[in-house]
């Protein structure tokens, strides 16, 4: 697992401070797995939220990502594992997959992307506009990935600390 993270770019310029926003916020989700059981991550303690378990953060981390990335960027064809009748499928799909194959699925997705995208113009325009019909660009995509990676570390705080005692930064 990938512990080392830093929020502070080697230069400061948008695209070096975004792209390590980005790999921070990712490293801080996989960083907060550290030393979890799969049995534990697996489990729901949240009475209100029973799909809410680490295991299925990460991959909801790691599909979410792909469907920026690939499809709505790309307009490449979804192959998620989201279905009309479990448009969530995402958060419980995987909850017998060890922890660790969760996490490695999600960094490979990553480090592809960060391949990919060292090489386009952050204003490049998304195949497919907003659900209100406007672009978006990949700026403005990464910039949500950050913020969805962010909320969600929170919630890994939260399930991590009822579920273990484990708190952390």
């Amino acid at each position: 697992m990938t512990t080392d993270r830093t929020d502070v770019p080697a230069t400061f310029d948008e695209r070096s401070t975004l792209l390590t926003m980005l790999d921070y916020t990712r490293k801080t989700a996989i960083a907060k797995c550290e030393g979890l059981s799969d049995a534990d991550a697996a489990r729901a303690p949240l009475p209100t939220s029973p799909m809410m378990t680490v295991s299925g953060l990460i991959s909801h981390l790691r599909w979410v990502e792909y469907s920026w990335i690939q499809v709505r960027l790309l307009g490449h064809e979804d192959e998620g594992p989201w279905t009309e009748e479990d448009p969530d499928r995402e958060f419980h799909y995987r909850l017998t997959m060890p922890l660790a194959e969760v996490i490695a699925d999600y960094e490979q997705l990553a480090r592809e992307h960060d391949t990919q995208i060292a090489g386009w113009d952050l204003d490049m325009v998304a195949a497919h506009p907003l659900r209100d019909g406007r672009e978006i660009n990949l700026r403005w995509i990464l910039h949500h990935l950050v913020e969805e990676n962010a909320r969600h570390n929170g919630h890994i705080d939260i399930i991590r600390e009822i579920v273990d005692g484990t708190t952390g930064d």
